[in-house]
C-alpha cells in the first residue's frame, strides 16, 4: 500500500480531530505527526520529511473565512513548494474549495469525514506523487516519469532535451490526454531554472474578468472584492517558468494584453502604475489545430510567434505502437499498489485488444481503462474481458474510405491514401504500418499516380 512509507503532519486545532485522525491513519502510515499550533509549522517542517500535510482551514478566529489555512497553505508551499497539502474545513464553501485549489492545495475535504474516503484521498494524492518522483532513461526528469520507446516518442525526447537547457519559449501541440504538461513539466525540469518556481494556469478557464487579475495581479481596492494585494501568476513565477495551458481558447483581447506583457517583459498589477519586470520561460500547450491558429481571425499571428520559437507535437497513443504495451504495464503496477492488490499478468488477449482500439482519449483513457480493469477483475490475471471501453470518447480519427468500391485496386489506393495522410507523407512510417517495404510502396505510389 503506498501509504505504509508515508509520513504525514496533520494542523488541526480541535484535539478530538488529531485523535481521531491519528488513530485512523497510525496503522496505514509510517508516522503520523500532529500539531494543535499552526505556528509550529515551520520547525515540523524542518525536523521531519513530510509527505503530505492535512491542515484545517480555521484556527483561532472567530469568522470562518478560511484564511488562515490558505495563510499556512501558501507558507508551506513557499518553504516546500512540492509537498501535498489536504486542506479540511466544517464549512461548505465551493469558492472556498476553489481558491484552496488554486493557491496549490492537493485537495478540499469536508468534515466529518468518511473514514475510507478519506483515506482514499490520502492514498491518491501520495500514490501519484511517488509514481510521478521516479525518473525515466529516455529523459532525465526529478518529478516526473515519461514513458515511451517508440519512434515518434524517441522524436519527442530527442528535441526535448535539446531545448530544455535553453531560455526558449515553447509551443506544446497535442490532442486532449496526449501528456502536454508532463512535458511542460519536463522542460522546466530539465532547465537552468528547474529550482525556480513552475507555475501552471489553464488560461482557457479564465474568464475575461479574471484573466488579468489571475496573471498580472492586483492592489488592494482595485476592484470590489479586492480586500489585500494579490500576486499575479507573471509575478509568481518570476525566475522559473510560467506554463500557459489551453492558450488557444483565449480571446483576441486577451491575446493582446498577454503579447504586450511578453514583449516588455513587465506587469502592471490592476489599480498599480508601477510596472513590475518579469524573468520567465514561457510555455504554451493547446490541443487546436496549427491550421487554427494560423488564422488571424482566430489567433494573432505576432503572438504565435512570440510563444513558438520552438514547437513539440506530442503523438496521440494511437500512433505510439509498442508504447501502449509499456504504458499498460506501468498503469497497472500502479493501481495494483494503491488498491492494495497482488501483481497482476496479462492473458496473450489483453495487450492485442489494447492495441486494437483507437484511444481517442488518449494515455488519460488508457489509464482509467487500466484502473478500472484491475479494480473490477476478481483474480491476478487480465484477460481481454476486463477492458471495458467508455462509449464517451469518441474517436474523430478515423477517415471513412473515399469509395463504396469493393474493387481490389480502388481498396488499395484509398488505403495508401489514408496511411500517407495519417503520417503525413512520411513514406518510411507509411511502409511500416502497410506492412510492405519502401521500394514496394514507391511502386504502389506509381501505380495509383498517388
Amino acid at each position: 500500500m503506498v501509504l505504509k512509507n508515508a509520513s504525514i503532519l496533520v494542523v488541526d486545532d480541535d484535539a478530538d480531530v488529531l485523535n481521531a485522525l491519528r488513530l485512523l491513519l497510525k496503522p496505514l502510515v509510517k508516522e503520523v505527526i500532529v500539531e494543535k499550533n499552526p505556528n509550529n509549522i515551520h520547525s515540523h517542517l524542518n525536523k521531519y520529511s513530510l509527505d503530505a500535510v492535512i491542515l484545517d482551514m480555521n484556527f483561532s478566529g472567530l469568522v470562518n473565512t478560511g484564511n488562515e489555512g490558505i495563510f499556512w497553505l501558501n507558507e508551506i508551499k513557499r518553504l516546500k513548494p512540492e509537498l501535498s497539502v489536504i486542506l479540511m474545513t466544517a464549512y461548505a464553501d465551493i469558492d472556498l474549495a476553489i481558491r484552496s485549489l488554486k493557491e496549490g492545495a492537493s485537495d478540499f475535504l469536508m468534515k466529518p469525514w468518511k473514514n475510507e474516503k478519506f483515506v482514499e484521498t490520502i492514498s491518491s494524492i501520495i500514490g501519484s506523487k511517488k509514481s510521478s518522483s521516479k525518473t525515466k532513461q529516455n529523459i532525465s526528469s526529478n518529478s516526473i516519469e515519461i514513458i515511451g520507446s517508440s519512434d515518434s516518442m524517441n522524436d519527442v525526447f530527442v528535441k526535448l532535451k535539446k531545448v530544455a537547457p535553453t531560455d526558449a519559449n515553447v509551443l506544446i501541440l497535442g490532442e486532449n490526454g496526449t501528456g502536454k504538461d508532463l512535458i511542460a513539466r519536463a522542460l522546466h525540469d530539465n532547465s537552468n531554472r528547474k529550482h525556480k518556481p513552475f507555475i501552471k494556469v489553464d488560461v482557457g478557464a479564465l474568464t475575461s474578468t479574471l484573466f488579468e487579475s489571475e496573471l498580472f495581479g492586483y492592489k488592494k481596492g482595485a476592484f470590489t472584492g479586492a480586500n489585500e494585494d494579490r500576486q499575479g501568476r507573471f509575478e509568481a513565477a518570476n525566475g522559473g517558468t510560467l506554463f500557459l495551458d489551453e492558450i488557444g481558447n483565449i480571446s483576441l483581447g486577451q491575446q493582446v494584453r498577454l503579447l504586450t506583457v511578453l514583449q516588455n517583459r513587465e506587469v502592471n498589477p490592476l489599480g498599480s502604475n508601477k510596472a513590475i519586470p518579469i524573468d520567465i520561460r514561457l510555455i504554451c500547450a493547446t490541443n487546436e489545430d496549427p491550421k487554427s491558429l494560423a488564422d488571424e481571425k482566430k489567433f494573432r499571428k505576432d503572438l504565435i510567434y512570440r510563444i513558438n520559437t520552438v514547437d513539440i507535437t506530442i503523438p496521440p497513443l494511437r500512433e505510439r505502437g509498442t508504447d501502449i504495451t509499456e504504458l499498460a504495464h506501468h498503469f497497472v503496477a500502479v493501481y495494483a499498489e494503491k488498491y492494495n492488490k497482488s501483481a497482476f499478468s496479462f492473458d496473450s488477449g489483453f495487450i492485442s485488444k489494447l492495441k486494437k482500439h483507437d484511444f481517442p482519449g488518449n494515455v488519460r483513457e488508457l489509464q482509467y481503462v487500466l484502473e478500472r480493469a484491475v479494480i473490477m477483475t476478481d483474480g491476478n490475471v487480465l484477460k481481454p474481458e476486463d477492458l471495458v471501453f467508455s462509449t464517451i470518447e469518441r474517436t474523430t480519427t478515423s477517415k471513412p474510405i473515399e469509395s463504396t468500391s469493393l474493387n481490389l485496386d480502388d481498396v488499395e489506393k484509398n488505403t495508401i491514401k489514408m496511411v500517407l495522410e495519417k503520417h503525413k507523407g512520411n513514406v518510411s512510417k507509411s511502409a511500416k504500418e502497410l506492412g510492405i517495404t519502401r521500394a514496394a510502396l514507391y511502386r504502389r505510389l506509381e501505380k495509383y499516380e498517388l
